[in-house]
């Protein structure tokens, strides 16, 4: 099948995944979900939603579990959107996408404030190796200015 209309089908599922999961589902388990991305099978028979869920550990899997309740729901609304043979069989699948790009953007905030405090505490001490040299400069120039040979 061509990958164009997998694409199509793909965004379309997205969509009514996340417009039911956001404003039919009434389930209070299922709460900060955020639909990232949809994949279909070539033969549009199965797809995997990918969801991204807020909150604590335990608060997550009840979350994914009452996703997995409601699949029967979120597919009878994708039935009445797509016009196919089939409707796919849906699955909600945690994305770990997310959390892992922002410990990462954690961790180079880190990295990037410890060569900051680094290069400040490098500056420090170039700057008072500047000034001794400075003052020794200064004491030469006057010793100099009085004829003294030393």
């Amino acid at each position: 099948m061509k990958t164009h209309r997998l694409a199509r089908v793909a965004e379309v599922i997205r969509e009514v995944a996340s417009t039911t999961i956001l404003f039919e589902l009434q389930d209070p388990r299922v709460k900060g979900v955020t639909v990232t991305r949809a994949e279909v099978s070539a033969d549009l028979q199965h797809a995997k939603v990918h969801v991204s869920l807020m909150g604590s550990a335990k608060e997550q899997e009840e979350c994914l579990h009452g996703l997995q309740r409601a699949a029967g729901f979120v597919q009878a609304k994708l039935g009445s959107r797509l016009k196919t043979r089939y409707t796919p069989t849906i699955r909600f699948i945690l994305d770990e996408g997310v959390k892992k790009s922002i410990e990462v953007s954690r961790l180079i905030n880190e990295a990037l404030a410890q060569s900051r405090q680094n290069e400040s505490s490098d500056d420090d001490e170039g700057s008072e190796e500047a000034s001794d040299e400075a003052s020794e400069d200064a004491t030469r120039g006057t010793a100099e200015e009085r004829g003294d040979r030393g």
